[in-house]
């Protein structure tokens, strides 16, 4: 495998820095301003005034929010999308905002989560960005600086013998010291902050997208092309753009981000109140009960991520916890009270997130361990431990049972909600099937009927007009060729309306039938120039879209500038001639470009832009960009990317 280039190395240590630096402005800024805000609703709201205020500080919230989105997007996560409820006009749209999870979800994060991470995560990046330079240049600075040099205060205290007798060579060693910390500190620089970007946005992408789900792949900016970088961000859609139907189906509330804020508050909490008892009621050593407690509450953390490891973590320091507390002699054991609650938090979120035999085991095993403790400390047992785990027991079995329940409650929402789906989005099919059938009959009766008699007509020119000449019978024939070809097309499309079935498959037009219709288009007289078809190999997605966009593009020139003179191009980016691009992101780049009309047009051609939009949803269906505008002399282009 090949060492990163020097220059990937630094521009990767540059785009960590610009993601974890800025980080800690933005949330005390964020933070100071939505504390503000939720305090003034607070304190109007018997004035009826916070109600107007508290969607504002939601809505603000969001937009805080969106700023870390985007910060991720551009360091290189990846997130899904979110959806708000949409807000209507009038005093309950206003208000729709109160109601809406996702975005008191956005207030937690940015105004209670967010600062402290980025408070570490800033002093760190600081400190080691700063300890490098000054442990390199130590041996400068430090001759102005009076009194004893730390290093050899700290040799002084664990050996004097360590300590050289003469003051160069205690500097000399001070130095040197110094000078291996800051060189280290400077080849650590670039992991740590890899480090820190990834803590912030691990936080980040589990709480700010969509379900709680994000992923962390960085994007390789400094070893992506210009373009492939252009155009990803062009055929990118906008941060959170939905269509309509994911608007719909994808939900406001986020569960899953929900459960994290739940489970990581309550392991706080638990953990704030778990230290101190456990130190002062049962003597244990106040180090030993920080790594207990700590464990503890982490273990009910780890549940929620992986249920078995969370239980078996719980248990053992559970047993570690009994050890420690035996000796106090207090009735409440071998439970203490802290960890008899974080234990049933343990086997709550175990049968929230498992079918019911995992809480079940971690009940059991629960119990087991109560009852080894018993027997084990048995005759010296404290007055009141056998009513202990008697409570625990039960209160236990009641916690799983209410736990699995629930589980199953939210099971049959989830199969009634998907039922209900499932009809209504056959309701709106059949209702879609009518009025495909509606305009089928429309398209039969009115444009079906209208192209037959002008095929049959140019078809029977020839023999009710024997006088027209060869050529204008040679136009005929071409016009009863496009008809027929027209009619055919307009069949398979009756056909694809009434029925119910997928698209019926059959030949499809592609890239090598670009050059039938320029040659069907160059009858009408108009010039037509076409270069770099020969190279390009596509799909048949792309093909058909590249085809209809020439097809779209030859006749609004025809239409919009007639006699002009029309040039087709194509182009493969991205090819063996570029070896940094990668060999999965070629492009190719189709254009139709027509010069100004010789004489200008009286009377516009009629045209709605359907056309251009119709083009616009075909190319971005097979994820290509589509660009349209006038040339600098004073014809127009259309220009799409194709990705092959």
């Amino acid at each position: 495998m090949h060492s990163p280039r020097p220059e990937s190395l630094i521009r990767r240590l540059l785009r960590d820095s610009a993601y974890v630096l800025p980080g800690l402005p933005i949330a005390l800024f964020g933070t100071s301003l939505l504390l503000t805000l939720l305090v003034v609703s607070i304190a109007t709201a018997p004035l009826w005034v916070g109600a107007l205020v508290l969607p504002l500080t939601l809505v603000t919230a969001s937009e805080f929010a969106e700023l870390s989105r985007r910060r991720l997007r551009i360091w290189g996560a990846v997130l899904d999308p979110v959806s708000y409820l949409p807000r209507d006009r009038g005093i309950s749209g206003r208000l729709r905002p109160v109601g809406d999870p996702r975005r008191w979800l956005d207030l937690i994060f940015e105004m209670v989560l967010a600062l402290p991470v980025r408070l570490v995560t800033f002093v760190v990046a600081l400190l080691w960005i700063l300890m490098g330079p000054v442990g390199i240049t130590y041996f400068f600075w430090s001759r102005f600086i009076p009194g004893e040099r730390g290093l050899i205060r700290l040799l002084e205290l664990i050996g004097p013998a360590l300590v050289p007798d003469s003051e160069f060579w205690q500097y000399l060693l001070d130095s040197a010291v110094f000078f291996i910390l800051g060189v280290v500190f400077l080849v650590t620089l670039p992991a740590v902050m890899r480090g820190l970007a990834a803590l912030d946005a691990l936080l980040a992408t589990s709480l700010l997208g969509a379900g709680g789900r994000g992923r962390l792949i960085p994007l390789e900016h400094p070893q992506a092309h210009p373009l492939e970088r252009t155009l990803s961000r062009v055929a990118a859609p906008p941060p959170g753009f939905q269509t309509s139907q994911e608007q719909e189906s994808s939900a406001s509330f986020s569960a899953a981000a929900w459960s994290w804020i739940g489970i990581c508050f309550a392991a706080v909490v638990g953990f704030a109140v778990a230290w101190p008892l456990t130190s002062s009621i049962y003597g244990v050593h106040p180090a030993f009960s920080l790594v207990l407690t700590l464990s503890h509450c982490l273990s009910l953390v780890l549940t929620l991520k992986f249920p078995w490891a969370g239980i078996g973590a719980s248990v053992m320091v559970s047993a570690a916890l009994m050890g420690a507390t035996a000796d106090a002699g207090v009735g409440v054991w071998p439970w203490p009270v802290t960890a008899m609650l974080i234990q049933f938090g343990v086997i709550l979120v175990a049968a929230l997130r498992e079918p019911w035999y995992c809480a079940a085991s971690g009940w059991a095993a629960s119990a087991l361990l109560t009852a080894a403790a018993i027997v084990t400390a048995a005759p010296g047992l404290p007055e009141g431990a056998v009513s202990t785990g008697i409570v625990f027991a039960s209160v236990g079995v009641g916690v799983a049972v209410l736990g699995s329940l629930t589980r199953q409650w939210i099971r049959d929402a989830d199969r009634l909600e998907v039922s209900e789906r499932t009809s209504a989005q056959q309701s709106r099919r059949r209702r879609e099937l009518e009025e495909r059938n509606r305009i089928a009959r429309e398209l039969h009766d009115v444009v079906a009927h209208s192209m037959s008699v002008i095929s049959v007509q140019a078809a029977t020119a020839r023999y009710r007009l024997p006088a027209i000449t060869p050529e204008a019978q040679q136009e005929f024939e071409e016009i009863a060729r496009s008809s027929r070809q027209a009619l055919g097309e307009m069949r398979m499309l009756l056909g694809t309306l009434r029925s119910e079935e997928e698209a019926p498959t059959g030949p499809t037009p592609g890239l090598a039938d670009i050059y039938s219709l320029v040659e069907a288009t160059r009858a009408s007289g108009t010039p037509i120039r076409v270069t770099g078809l020969d190279v390009v190999e596509a799909s048949s997605a792309v093909g058909l879209a590249a085809y209809r966009m020439v097809q779209e593009g030859l006749s609004n020139a025809l239409r919009h500038a007639p006699s002009s003179t029309i040039e087709v191009s194509a182009e493969l980016l991205g090819g063996p001639d570029e070896p940094d691009a990668p060999s999965d992101t070629r492009h190719l780049l189709l254009q139709v470009r027509n010069t100004a009309p010789p004489h200008p047009v009286s009377v516009p051609a009629p045209g709605a832009g359907l056309g251009l939009d119709g083009i616009r949803e075909r190319v971005s269906a097979v994820g290509g960009t589509v660009e349209t505008g006038e040339t600098p002399d004073g014809g127009y282009f259309i220009r799409a990317s194709f990705p092959l």
